[in-house]
C-alpha cells in the first residue's frame, strides 16, 4: 500500500489501484454521514478532487493521488457511510481507477514513511 500526504491510500494491482482514506484522516474526522462517489468512466489527473467525505465535524474532499479512469466505485458507501469509520483500509474504500501513469505510485510514501509522517503531526 502507498499513501499521500493528504491521507489517501493506494493498493495497486496489475494497472488498477484501489483508492480510500487512511485510518487516520478517518479518525481525524469524526463519524463519516455521507460519501460522494465519482462516476465510473471519469478521467482523473493526479491532485484531482475525486470525492467528497462528510461527517459530523467537517466535509473533506478525497483527491486522487494517481491518475487514470474510475472503473469502480464502492456504491455500498451510499447506504453505510459509517463503513469509512469501521474500515477504512479495507471495506470503506472509494474507487478503483484504472492507472494512465503506473509511474506515479513510486512517488508515494510506503508504510514506515508515512506512520513518520503522521507521527510528526
Amino acid at each position: 500500500m502507498r499513501y499521500t500526504k493528504d491521507h489517501e491510500w493506494v493498493n495497486a494491482e496489475g494497472d488498477v489501484a484501489t483508492i480510500g482514506i487512511t485510518a487516520y484522516a478517518a479518525d481525524q474526522l469524526g463519524d463519516v454521514v455521507y460519501v460522494e462517489l465519482p462516476e465510473v468512466g471519469q478521467k482523473v489527473a493526479k491532485g484531482d478532487a475525486t470525492a467528497t467525505v462528510e461527517s459530523v465535524k467537517a466535509a473533506s474532499d478525497v483527491y486522487a493521488p494517481v491518475s487514470g479512469e474510475v472503473v469502480e466505485v464502492n456504491s455500498e458507501l451510499g447506504d453505510t457511510p459509517q463503513r469509512v469509520n469501521e474500515a477504512p483500509e479495507s471495506a470503506g474504500w472509494f474507487m478503483k481507477l484504472r492507472l494512465s501513469k503506473p509511474a506515479e505510485l513510486d512517488a508515494l510514501m510506503d508504510d514506515e514513511t508515512y506512520r513518520d509522517f503522521t507521527d510528526s503531526l
